[in-house]
């Protein structure tokens, strides 16, 4: 079900670097937590009513400032930087 490229394909969009180890553990913890989630499609559902939480607003929490970043430490693990800034993929065509 689920095999070593799909591992190293999951590891690559979350830009982690992987042993040979890792990928045998993690393709076999992947396995059994979908094995698990499959297991949810077994259940009837058709008579639960869905859970909607009785609030009669958004409970909300005082906005206070608190510490930041420093440049260097925000671009300290960013996979490509350039000038002082993230280089990110173009997303709109000019």
């Amino acid at each position: 079900m689920v095999d070593r490229d799909w591992v190293l394909r999951i590891a690559q969009l979350a830009r982690l670097r992987l042993t040979e180890e890792e990928v045998e553990t993690f393709r076999s913890q992947l396995g059994d937590i979908l094995k698990f989630v499959e297991q949810l499609n077994e259940l009837d559902t058709e008579n639960v009513q869905p859970y909607i939480g009785e609030f009669s607003e958004t409970p909300m929490r005082e906005d206070e400032p608190g510490g930041s970043l420093s440049h260097e430490e925000a671009l300290m693990n960013a996979p490509e930087k350039e000038g002082g800034f993230f280089v990110v993929p173009r997303v709109v065509e000019v």
